[in-house]
């Protein structure tokens, strides 16, 4: 017999829809063969690719999702659609679990790839979510310049309910800002003397934002920090963090931290941090190896090799110590130095400063500044700060 669907736009009597989706594809369709047809509708949450759209310099890309269900499984679909081509592919799936953990290599053509997983019930709920992949090298490196765009969140306090002013802070944080919108063509935000609740009320806007898979997200703290010897873990502290908190619920712990910025969904961020004790947010207070310097690549080819792959690092101004705020008027030491490497990236040193460049120029200071990664980072990954002509 011939099936007949319905897009549903809006509730209808007779179908529950009590469910979550991952991502902003997903397209609910009921099947109404049988008069009086009620049903829940299956779940589908993505985790490879995590975002709607994302690029790959290999045509084999690997697919993951986790699919629930209140009633039985009946189809699991697979299409794809490149150009004119298109073909289908059925999942294997247990048919008497609720639960499904599908895992799927496909073989992609060069282009952009659409991917669509359909999923029906054996009542005829059916749930379609998509994903776009960009496949080739070519094809990534001309897309790269037209299509990303780098953001700038910058947190600086040098005013503090319970805690010792400082001076710097602000007026570094300006400059950064300055630099990165005039000379790389960042879109920045700077938060001045945020409390905490601001501080994670603005991280969790970013959770919620949409990024294109070659985005990058530049996060910067500036400020005190504070290391807990007893409850061993390090924290931002906000302009209204308690000077005598033993629970900490005022300050901003590196592991929430950590947490909210694994789940941006943007596929390349980097973390700065100019605060004592910036290197706890480590927890082993592990050295991360260095990235990769620039080879004979073109820019574009060395950003399409480097956005394809996720990006989790970070970089802080001292290990577990305390660490200079500078003379009045004056900048930070790592303030000092990082304003020096974006100034001087776009002469003869080309420009592209990469992350693995950009540590030499915190090598002598007297701290000892740590770098590394965390989170879902590709070891392979970078984090480019690419100066417009």
């Amino acid at each position: 017999m011939k099936k007949t669907f319905i897009i549903l736009f809006c509730g209808i009597a007779n179908l529950c829809i009590g469910q979550a989706f991952s991502g902003r594809s997903n397209l609910i369709v009921v099947d109404y063969r049988q008069p009086g047809t009620t049903t829940s509708l299956p779940e589908i949450a993505w985790t490879a690719p995590q975002v709607e759209s994302t690029m790959s310099t290999t045509d084999v890309v690997v697919l993951e999702a986790v699919i629930r269900s209140e009633m039985l499984i009946k189809d699991i679909t697979l299409e794809v659609i490149n150009a004119g081509n298109r073909y289908e592919k059925k999942a294997e799936f247990d048919s008497n679990s609720s639960l499904c953990l599908l895992k799927q290599n496909l073989k992609l053509l060069p282009g952009e790839n659409r991917i669509v997983l359909t999923v029906e019930n054996v009542n005829g709920g059916v749930v379609k979510s998509t994903r776009s992949v960009l496949v080739g090298k070519n094809e990534i490196a001309l897309a790269v310049d037209a299509n990303r765009k780098d953001y700038a969140l910058i947190f600086a306090t040098d005013k503090y309910d319970s805690w010792e002013n400082l001076v710097n802070p602000i007026a570094d944080a300006h400059v950064i800002e300055s630099i990165l919108k005039e000379k790389y063509g960042f879109k920045t935000e700077l938060i001045e003397n945020a409390t905490l609740e601001e501080v994670t009320a603005k991280l969790y806007d970013y959770n919620t934002k949409k990024f294109n898979p070659q985005d990058q997200l530049f996060v910067f703290f500036a400020g005190h920090g504070y290391y807990d010897e007893v409850l061993g873990e390090g924290y931002v502290v906000t302009s209204n963090s308690l000077s005598y908190d033993k629970g900490k619920s005022s300050y901003l712990s590196h592991n929430l931290l950590r947490q909210r910025l694994e789940n941006i969904k943007c596929d390349h961020v980097f973390l700065a941090m100019d605060v004592c004790f910036g290197g706890t947010f480590d927890p082993v207070l592990a050295r991360a190896r260095g990235g990769d310097a620039l080879d004979e690549a073109t820019d574009s080819q060395y950003l399409a090799r480097k956005l394809t792959k996720r990006t989790r690092k970070y970089l802080t101004s001292g290990s577990k110590e305390y660490v200079s705020d500078g003379a009045q008027g004056k900048h930070s030491p790592f303030a000092a130095r990082f304003i020096q490497a974006l100034r001087e990236v776009g002469g003869g040193t080309g420009r592209i400063l990469t992350l693995y460049e950009l540590n030499t120029y915190f090598q002598k200071l007297k701290s000892e500044p740590r770098s590394g990664s965390f989170g879902s980072d590709n070891p392979a990954s970078d984090f480019v700060f690419v100066a417009q002509n």
